[in-house]
């Protein structure tokens, strides 16, 4: 089983049929036909479940697919760094993180790198903390940003000067819009729909007292789909600030939780990674920007 077979499987799983996915591939259909039935004589199982024109994976086809999505992303990835080796101002920087304001800091390095480099491309990862370090340790992302608390003993990592505010996205005409800030009591019995991790943090159960009492409706992986089930009048939405609009028209509003609740955030990296040259210059250039400012004037000396 080679690289080529292994896009071409994936080619199948996504369009769901032959005849799409070699014109996707522009191969011949029985060329195609012969290689997935190849690898299907080769793994000993079927891969693929015939239904009309229509194609679905097998229980063994949705494992190799997951594997087959991690090869190719890292031969891709590879690929690209041996094509720009260090020395070269080009090639792809890969970066994974959660939905977060601080996502920002990380574009105002890009748009900088980008000036001065038009051949550097950015390539993003939206995920939670456990996404996002899998694709660091398997090398499928150069750098990960986290939100604390996570355990970064095994990563190298960089703090970032920022923190993420913890609250309430609600509709403006709720009764709680009133309030400038929402406390636990507030809470009870409000419909509440929370990222699928969000109650995981320690610190975040910490400030509920635990789920218990919650009335927890709906969970969410993107804010941006939670907020438009807050739009529709269906809870109250536990998140970060700043990831929705909440300006003008919009019919949402941001209430903070009171005592206030932060989380801090930190740009990581596998330890020993060798970068290519085009993530070293990323990582070069958030440095120079996250460095403390020098105290002007003239220091006092020793004696």
């Amino acid at each position: 089983m080679d690289i080529m077979q292994l896009k071409y499987f994936l080619a199948v799983a996504r369009e769901e049929n032959i005849s799409k996915a070699a014109e996707y591939l522009f191969i011949t259909q029985p060329s195609l036909t012969r290689q997935i039935q190849n690898m299907e004589k080769e793994i000993g199982q079927p891969l693929f479940t015939r239904g009309g024109r229509k194609m679905t994976l097998t229980e063994t086809g949705l494992l190799l697919r997951k594997r087959a999505e991690e090869i190719v992303s890292l031969f891709d990835k590879t690929e690209s760094e041996l094509m720009h080796p260090p020395a070269e101002t080009g090639g792809d920087v890969f970066i994974g993180g959660g939905e977060t304001y601080a996502m920002k800091c990380i574009a105002d390095v890009a748009r900088s790198m980008q000036a001065d480099y038009p051949n550097i491309r950015f390539h993003l990862f939206s995920g939670d903390i456990a996404d996002v370090c899998e694709r660091l340790d398997k090398g499928l992302i150069d750098f990960g940003l986290v939100i604390e608390p996570a355990n970064l003993d095994k990563y190298e990592h960089l703090p970032l000067p920022v923190k993420d505010t913890w609250g309430i996205l609600l509709r403006k005409d709720h009764p709680l819009a009133e309030k400038d800030a929402l406390t636990r009591e507030d809470l009870k019995g409000v419909p509440l729909i929370h990222s699928r991790h969000a109650l995981n943090r320690s610190h975040v159960s910490d400030w509920f007292g635990g789920a218990a009492g919650l009335d927890i409706v709906a969970t969410y992986n993107l804010v941006y789909n939670a907020a438009l089930m807050a739009e529709a009048g269906m809870g109250c939405v536990l998140c970060l600030d700043k990831l929705c609009n909440t300006s003008g028209e919009s019919p949402l509003c941001f209430r903070p939780l009171y005592p206030p609740l932060e989380s801090r955030l930190n740009i990581i990296w596998k330890k020993y990674q060798v970068f290519s040259g085009a993530a070293q210059l990323f990582l070069k250039r958030l440095q120079e920007k996250l460095k403390p400012a020098s105290p002007e004037g003239p220091q006092p000396s020793d004696g």
